[in-house]
């Protein structure tokens, strides 16, 4: 019997999170600017943004840490069909455990690896060399939103789930480090990302309607549409923030 696709797999997806391919290769540029010599992506999925920084930086050696097994898999084989396999290595590991200095850091929709994000940012703040760099990505309120739509995202979401996007600048600036960019996502990047992790099973159940899992999954499949367009769009928000180290 076929096997039902795994779903929020990210096979349909270029990258882990709402990116597009022009910003992705522009971060990668500025971040490889300085010439880095060591990279460190700390939930690092299969690592696509890590591999530009590295093609972008050919002095560099980069680390991916992440937990998923099968995104490492695909990282690996992505960076050798690009012949970086020799300058990057993809650890099976919580982003915590890294406890070594790089130049730069990312760390983009992984801060609960650390706590919460104050934690997160305390712990990059002293994993960046002097003069190095962090990229943080992290979720914020576009717009507070009412009861009705809460109810309708996560599980148990509230109100203090995220920040405001002033707010989420200032806890960086706390932790130690002065913003050197701030940009947010766009309606197109989270229409991507949002469509694109659904996209194998939807496929899939338009062949398979009668398939003893086709149920379960087509519900599933609604619930996380729901949590989408009736719950966060347009009311969560996502920001890169380059982050640079007072001395």
């Amino acid at each position: 019997m076929t096997d039902i696709p795994a779903l929020g797999g990210g096979t349909s997806l270029e990258f882990n999170g709402p990116l597009s391919a022009a910003r992705a290769d522009r971060l990668a540029g500025e971040l490889a600017a300085r010439g880095p010599a060591t990279v460190v992506d700390l939930g690092c999925g299969w690592g696509e943004l890590l591999l530009r920084v590295l093609a972008a930086a050919p002095g560099a050696r980069g680390v991916g840490f992440d937990t998923h097994g099968p995104d490492l898999v695909r990282g690996r084989a992505n960076a050798a069909s690009r012949g970086l396999a020799d300058r990057v290595t993809f650890v099976d590991a919580s982003a915590s455990e890294h406890d070594t200095t790089a130049d730069v850091l990312v760390n983009i929709g992984a801060y609960q690896a650390f706590g919460d994000i104050d934690e997160a940012l305390r712990a990059l703040r002293r994993l960046v060399n002097p003069g190095g760099r962090v990229l943080f990505g992290a979720e914020f309120w576009e717009h507070p939103p009412p009861p009705e739509r809460l109810a309708k995202m996560w599980p148990g979401a509230t109100l203090a789930d995220c920040d405001d996007l002033a707010g989420l600048v200032d806890r960086t600036i706390a932790a130690g480090f002065r913003p050197l960019r701030i940009e947010t996502v766009t309606p197109d990047e989270w229409a991507e990302f949002e469509s694109g992790l659904a996209a194998d099973c939807e496929e899939w159940l338009l062949s398979h309607p009668d398939h003893p899992g086709a149920a379960d999954l087509r519900s599933t499949l609604d619930d996380q549409r729901t949590t989408w367009l009736h719950g966060h769009r347009g009311l969560l928000g996502f920001a890169y923030l380059t982050l640079g180290p007072l001395q």
